[in-house]
């Protein structure tokens, strides 16, 4: 299997489903679609829905009920870079090599664009009970699809975070920075996981393994973005390299150093990989997939 040409098969295939659930430019909120369209189709990789989608095929799922969730959880995910890169934040220019939707379209647009992304999330997801799958099955997923991105889980992490950058280094401890990737990061790597079981009629204990399993590839795939914020560089990446550094930031890397940073993103996928062959089901596809997030080179 050449995994480049297998994952860029399936991103398109993400790429379709996802712009087949978004509304079209109309009337006098044309300008807003218009933005949400613009930060959606910014190039991302589709990590999450790519995640729901084979754990559900893992589990048996069938039918294309997860796919209102994999359009959701992306329009989450992009609705946090959007806020993540305003001028009250990171204030970053770029995103994915092409200019962030602030630059594009002014902050007070970008806001409402990451607000109604949000808001379509949940719509979008939602849609679902229009399909085969269990209700049940629906409203728990719903339950953990917000759970994670809500105050519980990734605002939760962006709060510690950005309240991180008015501490002194000193007073930004290790759990600090764990609990910033777990929530930050993780959570909507979880959420994804999580969900494809879920929808696909996984139990408890499993659903409760791919939380674990997510969890770990999430911590380990932000504390390889730290270390490529001080290898990589802006042609690979697509985004400013060392802005870590220039912000004064506290990272894995500044804590821990660059090798034994490097060594816990291996012991961490080495955990997730023996979680994982933990499950009664298989798909030697999420397991290489997995393996690649972490060890990546943007």
């Amino acid at each position: 299997m050449n995994m480049a040409e297998e994952i860029k098969r399936k991103t398109a295939e993400i790429d379709a489903i996802i712009e087949s659930f978004m509304p079209e430019e109309e009337d006098y909120q044309a300008t807003v679609i218009d933005a949400m369209k613009y930060s959606i189709a910014s190039g991302g990789k589709r990590i999450r829905p790519l995640l729901m989608s084979e754990t559900y095929k893992m589990f048996g799922g069938e039918g294309e009920g997860v796919e209102y969730f994999m359009a959701a959880i992306e329009m989450i995910h992009t609705y946090s870079l959007v806020h993540d890169d305003l001028p009250c934040m990171d204030d970053d220019e770029y995103r994915r090599g092409r200019k962030t939707t602030h630059t594009v379209y002014g902050e007070n647009m970008a806001v409402l664009a990451g607000d109604a992304l949000l808001n379509y999330a949940a719509e979008t997801a939602l849609g679902a009970l229009d399909s085969d799958i269990d209700p049940a099955r629906i409203g728990k997923a719903m339950r953990v699809l917000f759970n994670k991105s809500g105050i519980n889980g990734m605002i939760g992490g962006q709060t510690a975070d950005v309240e991180a950058e008015n501490k002194e280094p000193s007073e930004v401890t290790e759990d600090l920075i764990e609990y910033i990737h777990v929530n930050k990061t993780a959570a909507l790597i979880e959420a994804s996981m999580m969900i494809g079981g879920i929808l696909a009629g996984a139990d408890t204990i499993q659903v409760n393994t791919l939380e674990r399993i997510a969890r770990n590839v999430g911590i380990a795939f932000q504390i390889q973005d730290d270390i490529l914020d001080v290898t990589g560089d802006f042609k690979e990446l697509g985004k400013p390299i060392g802005s870590d550094e220039r912000n004064h930031k506290v990272t894995y890397v500044s804590l821990h150093g660059l090798e034994q940073s490097k060594a816990d993103v291996e012991a961490l996928s080495k955990e997730a990989t023996i979680l994982l062959h933990t499950l009664e089901a298989e798909n030697p596809f999420l397991e290489q997939l997995l393996l690649g997030m972490i060890d990546r080179k943007k």
